[in-house]
């Protein structure tokens, strides 16, 4: 049985399919990269998965379970979710906004104990946010406030993680250690992890399986080597790519074609 396991998954946003058929499985310990183009449905996906979003058909398991049969609290000890960023308490500190994750583990009276702040410091350590514990979110960058979002997540300790398009607002530096680390935990603490990401270079690098979602709909899904292929790439982006051998990882290295773009897509530039 697979940990994470999406069945005929469809949504719909005032009666337009969005998503449709969705069929998904990941193991412990892996990494699934949810790849396409930008208004694909990646991130509906990892919102209907969570349960920000009601899906109009299909099943979300975990370990065999129905999400949509758990309460609000019981869901967040399965799954944490690193979110686009987003509007942050600005008045809050790190330090309370990672002691956030661990609410769904609070008692009747809300007390935090001794374990949840170990659990939430361990947490800002394994992001290299510890520092910044008693700066206001305000106060920081976006590149910040993101390792603050997977920190939170973390301070959850769910057996899977969601994360959507994390490095968006991260440099490169960060980027590569964010995502080093999601591989470490993965391997390590055998998370199940799915990851919405644009760069199809850091989806080759990082991830065991890759999802290319088109249109709502799932067209191919495999290792980085089987999806990421000139011509598919090619034509489900609109632009020219050539696939090689990264040299210096075990991994397809994708780079477009600039100079076989078109007149008109070069006018588009002007």
């Amino acid at each position: 049985m697979s940990m994470l396991e999406i069945h005929n998954l469809r949504v719909s946003y005032s009666g337009h399919a969005v998503l449709r058929n969705i069929q998904l499985d990941v193991q412990k310990g892996e990494i699934l990269a949810l790849i396409g183009p930008n208004g694909a449905g990646k991130s509906t996906l990892i919102r209907a998965i969570s349960g920000v979003i009601h899906a109009a058909t299909g099943q979300v398991l975990m370990e065999g379970t129905d999400l949509a049969t758990l309460g609000e609290a019981a869901r967040a000890r399965l799954i944490g979710v690193v979110p686009q960023l987003s509007a942050l308490p600005p008045a809050y500190t790190v330090w309370e906004t990672v002691l956030l994750g661990r609410t769904p583990y609070l008692n009747f009276m809300g007390q935090i104990s001794a374990r949840d702040e170990e659990i939430a410091r361990c947490a800002l350590v394994k992001v290299d946010a510890l520092g910044l514990s008693e700066r206001r979110v305000g106060e920081l960058s976006g590149g910040e406030q993101q390792r603050v979002l997977l920190a939170r997540a973390l301070a959850q300790s769910t057996p899977a993680l969601l994360l959507d398009e994390p490095t968006t607002h991260l440099d490169l530096q960060h980027q590569i250690g964010l995502l080093e680390l999601v591989r470490r935990l993965a391997r390590e603490e055998q998370l199940t992890v799915l990851i919405a990401l644009h760069d199809l270079n850091l989806a080759a690098r990082y991830a065991d399986r890759v999802a290319l979602i088109v249109a709502g709909e799932i067209t191919a899904l495999g290792t980085p080597r089987e999806v990421l292929r000139s011509e598919l790439i090619s034509r489900v982006y609109h632009w020219p790519v050539q696939v090689v051998e990264h040299p210096f990882v075990d991994a397809p290295l994708i780079l477009p074609e600039v100079e076989k773009q078109t007149q008109e897509q070069k006018s588009n530039y002007r």
